[in-house]
């Protein structure tokens, strides 16, 4: 284990065996229309194709089996509204155990149906951080189950890398990768894998202009909280935790802001060009390599992980007056 960070190359390997049986292996698809209009050759890795729809699936299951029976017969918990939420349910159905997951009271019907789809108990609280942390503690008390984090925890971290390793043994001879950055699970892990087996590839990361906290805590050179975040996006809303944060600020080259604007017109023509769905947050990282945020990357072949495609159809972004 690298002392310096939450999870080495080592871990990542690990928990690609431990999750190979259980998650898909995610195609990488091209567009030569979006190859023209960025000027390099993109290769989107599809995690909007994977369980769940997303990558948190990933690290969620490399955490729920890296369980003891002892653990497990005890169950898992956690607090999310969105893609994690539906992870950790189906990667504990997967196991044979019980999920409790915190819900705030104002998470969107379709998400709680699918959470309970997967066979988790739903426990509802206010809309607040701090009554999801305090509700999320007294399911454990009662129940000791075992929390698993969204992205601040080794395990998770861990299992959203082994989407680099795939991705490396797809498309080799990558000059570049980007990612969407929310909490940092995903480009903590990516970065990792990057440095370890292929460290001339610059990692890049993509953030809303409305949550910007990545960005801001890379030109302090210190960790600043979210706040008051605004953006579509809304899987990109968390802050970044003390385990990924270490790992942002050595390995990643740099935090490109992609205002609301931008993020929904990437979405969009990539549904038009690549006949895809993608959410909000997946269009992040593909936004900025479509306009001039990153004109001066000396890059010709750019990865881009497509983080998921759980979306709402009956509330598109271009169909309501703030696309374009």
């Amino acid at each position: 284990m690298d002392p310096t960070y939450a999870c080495d190359l080592a871990a990542i390997e690990e928990a690609r065996e431990r999750i190979r049986d259980h998650v898909h292996l995610t195609p990488v698809i091209t567009c030569q229309a979006l190859d023209d209009i960025s000027g390099r050759q993109l290769f989107f890795k599809c995690e909007n194709l994977q369980k769940v729809g997303a990558f948190k699936f990933r690290g969620a299951t490399n955490a729920v089996l890296t369980l003891t029976d002892e653990q497990a017969a005890h169950g898992v918990v956690t607090h999310s509204s969105g893609n994690h939420a539906q992870a950790v349910a189906l990667a504990a159905q997967t196991r044979g155990i019980a999920a409790h997951i915190v819900m705030p009271s104002n998470a969107p019907s379709i998400k709680r149906a699918a959470v309970e789809g997967y066979g988790a108990r739903v426990i509802s609280c206010e809309p607040t951080l701090e009554a999801r942390e305090s509700t999320a503690r007294e399911v454990i008390a009662r129940t000791g189950a075992s929390f698993i984090h969204p992205y601040n925890d080794a395990r998770v971290i861990a299992g959203q890398g082994t989407t680099a390793l795939e991705l490396l043994e797809q498309v080799p001879g990558l000059d570049a990768i980007i990612t969407p950055v929310g909490g940092g699970g995903l480009v903590s892990g990516v970065s990792i894998v990057c440095r370890s087996l292929a460290p001339g590839i610059k990692v890049l990361a993509a953030e809303p202009a409305g949550a910007d906290d990545a960005a801001r805590s890379m030109e302090a050179g210190e960790l600043i909280p979210q706040r008051a975040p605004s953006t579509i996006a809304d899987g990109l809303l968390t802050s970044l935790g003390d385990l990924t944060w270490p790992i942002i600020r050595d390995h990643v080259e740099r935090i490109v802001r992609v205002d609301d604007q931008a993020i929904i017109a990437a979405m969009k023509i990539f549904w038009q060009r690549a006949k895809l769905v993608i959410e909000p947050s997946a269009a992040t990282a593909l936004a900025p390599l479509l306009d001039d945020s990153l004109a001066d990357l000396d890059a010709d072949r750019v990865g881009v992980i497509l983080s998921g495609g759980n979306v709402d159809l009956e509330k598109l972004p271009w169909q309501n007056g703030t696309g374009p």
